[in-house]
């Protein structure tokens, strides 16, 4: 098999740190991790415990950990609350009660975060998952998408990699190597929204039936929350800025314009000039320095970005 390439210039983008992926002084701590991307995403998995697996850890999580830790942006600080808690080596995989209190998202930053530390090329993805769902639902979800020099491109979830919880081989793929057809990155999803072969209605956070979190408008809430983290801005998912809707009876004409662009570069094979220019230039799409956090538990308020 002829071996893949990525242009020097975006390796290097996506090997280097974000604000957010960034250990800063805990560096140290990072010192004898492993580099294999599947130990490495072992690692991640044994530090998070998912906001609502207290029953499958049999864990009563508290309620200031579930209310804290969501609001949690930054690498540096996810890994100090997780050694305050149990200061045990990062690869020593944690009991339930001392694990940081996370979502997909976290999952994803810490495995990005240390593969990027082991000189890997990776970015956090948004999208929907169809093996988190029933019933033909995807699930809102963030994985990572790592730079293998054999295969290019490759998306992992990191929040699969616990026999505890997730029986591997009952699996129909690995999870270091994530089809594209079961995780739909955003931008594909918007596509075949707009182009009427998806429905609106199998996207979102729960099925239509449990809520009003999904559709269209949710839809291009993911594309550019992937966009930006195609830019190694990598928020927290509840947290919004810039040009959408809260409701599908919101959207506009120029709306879904705006998320048709977007759509083209934050899809499988990204643009990567074309990503980095739309979301540099696009004020609707570019991530400010302050976003409106909707944090559960917390309620709305206005946070600044590092």
């Amino acid at each position: 098999m002829p071996s893949a390439r990525l242009a020097p210039h975006a390796a290097a983008f996506y090997r280097a740190h974000s604000a957010f992926s960034d250990p800063g002084d805990l560096v140290p701590l990072c010192a004898d991790l492993p580099s294999d991307p599947a130990r490495l995403a072992g690692v991640a998995r044994g530090m998070v415990i998912h906001r609502l697996e207290g029953e499958l850890f049999r864990c009563d999580i508290p309620r200031d950990r579930l209310r804290d830790d969501a609001e949690t942006r930054y690498l540096d600080d996810i890994l100090r609350i997780v050694v305050e808690r149990n200061e045990a080596p990062l690869t020593r995989r944690r009991e339930a009660g001392d694990r940081f209190v996370g979502v997909c998202r976290d999952f994803a930053l810490l495995h990005c975060s240390f593969l990027r530390h082991a000189g890997v090329p990776a970015r956090l993805r948004c999208g929907f998952a169809d093996y988190l769902g029933r019933d033909g639902f995807h699930v809102d979800h963030v994985v990572t998408e790592y730079w293998d020099d054999a295969r290019g491109w490759l998306l992992a979830d990191s929040q699969l990699a616990d026999p505890e919880v997730v029986d591997t081989g009952a699996l129909d793929f690995d999870p270091m190597d994530v089809p594209r057809d079961r995780f739909l990155v955003a931008g594909a999803v918007w596509q075949a929204v707009r182009a009427g072969e998806a429905d609106p209605r199998a996207f979102g956070l729960h099925p239509p039936e449990e809520g009003s979190m999904w559709g269209e408008w949710f839809v291009a809430g993911a594309v550019r929350l992937d966009l930006a983290a195609l830019n190694k801005v990598e928020t927290l998912l509840w947290d919004v800025w810039g040009t959408g809707a809260g409701s599908d009876e919101e959207m506009t004409d120029a709306i879904r314009a705006l998320y048709d662009r977007a759509s083209l570069v934050a899809c499988d094979d990204v643009p990567f000039d074309a990503a980095r220019k739309l979301f540099a230039e696009d004020e609707g799409l570019r991530t400010p320095r302050t976003v409106l956090s909707l944090a559960p538990f917390n309620g709305p308020r206005e946070v600044a970005l590092r």
